[in-house]
């Protein structure tokens, strides 16, 4: 199959730009090559290009073509519109279905003839989140001035322009042409040079300091600088979203370790670390025992003639200028108390319709104070945790490096002689950050983390903010993830019901009783079944438990939903949801024609001892499940449902259910909705998959 390479070098692409991208070409080149069915595709993304290369056949085959015209009786002028357009006469058209029918032959296509045709029109619609026009009128676009555009089939140059009609065939003076050359390094290897197949191109582009594939660079940066780290003693601290963004300013990642001055290391290490990534996107490192090291890490894109001595020492003379304004910021931000600062919260817009952080403060007090003895925490300290919470908002580390809310509170509220339980909670209070961060387990770090997000929640579903498709603004998913977290992993025995009323009631009292606030508790069971699902977890189980019931203590629903979901596990399990479902299906057929059938089944009527074993079994069970259920043994419930398995497997064996006598059939269908009954209190096993 003939092979195709395309790629669209340019001035520098945003690094976060590159991935999507990729993605994109491949997405479009997979739909307008569709008759050509492309194989093997590929994507290569960098600091300059963009590339893709797959197989495809050598041909679009021919076909026949149908297009529908006017009805028939249409008037004449739509008749003729339709056969000027396709430059016919109606005489090639034929009657079909009361519609005039145009047909007509495609012949087969080359590929490189079909890849000329579509290139320049995918080229132009290319979306990117920002693009630019440069040059004199230009009408095409490109997220920077795109300089070359290599396209080769089988070796071959796919000739095609990016001119639009009635143009000088040259795009506006742009010359966007395709051909067969490539540019390497901007620096270390610049100028063109002509390449013959994907090979070709990813050989000669290595020997002129490219590194075509994005995980190649990463790759390499994290082995470089891991080895120069270890050669020193000494741990990078892991950072993938730096990786993937230096993999993405760099073609050739050459690493390099530089040194910080002793003067600036009594910074937080936080501090260092963001200040790094942020402005300069050096990585941290850290010494054995996990304190920072007065060593960075950088990627440079050159391989210097001096073995790096003067863009090391480049570098730090930049980081010595950066650690000076965050030791200015530091040094500042501690003349003045957190307590002192509480006043400028409420000059700080928390929402138009919510107040100010002030506001917000305040009601994250009550709320923690509610929430304390429910977990046994302090109440003063969980209290005084809430009021210093959102304080170092109004530091000047803060607004600087917004990434650091939460850790340089714990810092200042510490160097003010906070307790400790309270400086801890107000550094925990955001985590976890994202699904791979740790939950805090400390009770004052836990109380404050929910009041936190009980009220956020509360207070934008109040305000008309809840989330809707994509978008969530306010981060409303991730607060509710926090939520069932906190509690799942702490094990905590909490209302959720409860705490959304309570948080509530501290909004102002036009909001108190908006109707979004009643979607809170569906909202939250849609985000556990999403986590549950993430994490390979049965989310049907708790569907099934979750189904007609109340109960929105987590940790309770949890433990039913696995033991339903051991129980569904084991041969007895699996052969009861069968048969529960042969019930119901049974009553819903049965129910339609005189129904519902309910009532107590008559124990006089029952004709076979199936029918009796099943009802002895009814209620032996019955009451065993519910005082199972108010213990909280719910493994023992679903042991003791699982009984059912035997006489109900003989009733449907022995038992002819819709019997020809009405008083019988009366009877059993009463029976098997007894069972029913007895089945929706474990739970609505139609919610079961499989």
């Amino acid at each position: 199959m003939p092979e195709l390479l395309i790629e669209l070098f340019s001035e520098e692409i945003p690094a976060r730009m590159q991935q999507q991208a990729g993605e994109t070409l491949l997405r479009l080149l997979s739909d307008a090559l569709a008759p050509l069915n492309p194989k093997d595709a590929v994507a290569y993304t960098g600091p300059r290009r963009i590339a893709a290369s797959c197989t495809l056949d050598a041909s679009v085959p021919g076909r026949t073509v149908s297009e529908r015209g006017p009805r028939e009786g249409a008037p004449e002028k739509a008749l003729e519109g339709f056969t000027r357009k396709h430059g016919v006469t109606q005489d090639a058209l034929t009657l079909q279905n009361g519609f005039w029918v145009l047909e007509r032959d495609e012949p087969a296509l080359s590929a490189k003839a079909h890849l000329a045709t579509i290139m320049p029109d995918l080229l132009r619609r290319f979306p990117w989140p920002k693009s630019m026009r440069w040059g004199q009128g230009s009408a095409f676009t490109w997220v920077r001035p795109l300089r070359r555009i290599l396209c080769l089939l089988d070796g071959e140059t796919v000739p095609f322009s990016l001119a639009l009609s009635g143009t000088q065939g040259d795009d506006n003076g742009h010359h966007l042409q395709s051909g067969n050359q490539t540019e390497g390094h901007r620096f270390l290897s610049p100028g063109a040079v002509a390449v013959s197949s994907v090979a070709d191109w990813q050989d000669t582009l290595k020997t002129r300091h490219v590194q075509v594939h994005a995980a190649d660079r990463r790759e390499a940066i994290v082995k470089g600088l891991t080895a120069l780290a270890t050669a020193e003693g000494l741990a990078l601290v892991p950072d993938t979203g730096l990786v993937d963004e230096v993999a993405g300013l760099v073609e050739w990642p050459v690493p390099f370790l530089g040194r910080i001055d002793e003067k600036y290391m009594d910074l937080p290490a936080e501090v260092m670390q963001v200040s790094m990534r942020v402005n300069q996107r050096y990585f941290a490192l850290r010494n054995g025992d996990g304190s920072a090291a007065p060593r960075f890490a950088f990627v440079a894109n050159i391989v210097p003639a001096d073995d790096g001595t003067l863009i090391v020492t480049g570098n730090e003379r930049v980081l010595r200028a950066r650690f000076a304004d965050a030791r200015h910021f530091w040094d500042l931000d501690r003349k003045q108390t957190l307590a002192s600062r509480l006043g400028a919260l409420d000059a700080i817009t928390f929402h138009a319709k919510l107040g100010s952080q002030g506001e917000r403060t305040r009601r994250m007090v009550r709320l923690a104070g509610l929430i304390a003895p429910m977990i046994g925490a302090s109440k003063a300290e969980c209290e005084r945790a809430a009021e210093l919470s959102k304080t170092d908002l109004t530091t000047g580390m803060v607004g600087e490096f917004p990434e650091l809310q939460g850790v340089m509170g714990g810092y200042y509220a510490q160097h003010d002689g906070e307790a400790p339980a309270v400086c801890q909670a107000i550094t925990e209070q955001y985590m976890p950050r994202s699904p791979g961060d740790t939950v805090p387990t400390a009770p004052v770090s836990i109380v404050l983390g929910l009041a936190d997000r009980f009220d956020m929640l509360a207070a934008f579903f109040a305000a008309g903010e809840k989330p809707s498709g994509s978008g969530d603004p306010f981060g409303l998913r991730r607060a509710a993830l926090g939520i069932i977290r906190l509690i799942r992993e702490n094990s905590l025995r909490l209302d959720l019901v409860k705490l959304f009323l309570l948080a509530a009631e501290a909004l102002p009292e036009s909001l108190r009783d908006a109707p979004d606030l009643a979607l809170l508790p569906q909202f939250m069971a849609e985000r556990l079944r999403v986590q549950l699902r993430s994490e390979g977890a049965r989310y049907d189980c708790l569907a099934a438990i979750s189904t007609g019931n109340t109960d929105t203590d987590i940790t309770r629903l949890l433990a039913r939903a696995q033991a339903l979901e051991t129980m569904l596990e084991t041969e007895d399990g699996k052969n009861l949801l069968a048969a529960t479902r042969r019930a119901a299906n049974i009553l819903r057929i049965e129910d339609r024609k005189d129904g519902p059938h309910e009532g107590a089944p008559d124990a006089t009527l029952f004709a076979q001892p199936e029918e009796q074993a099943l009802a002895a079994t009814l209620d032996r069970v019955e009451p065993a499940v519910e005082k199972a259920f108010a213990e909280e043994r719910f493994t023992d419930a679903m042991r003791e449902a699982a009984s059912l398995r035997a006489p109900l497997d003989q009733f449907f064996e022995a038992v002819t259910v819709n019997a020809p006598e009405a008083p019988l059939r009366l009877n059993r269908l009463r029976l098997l909705a007894r069972l029913g009954r007895m089945m929706r209190l474990i739970a609505d096993f139609s919610q079961i998959e499989g």
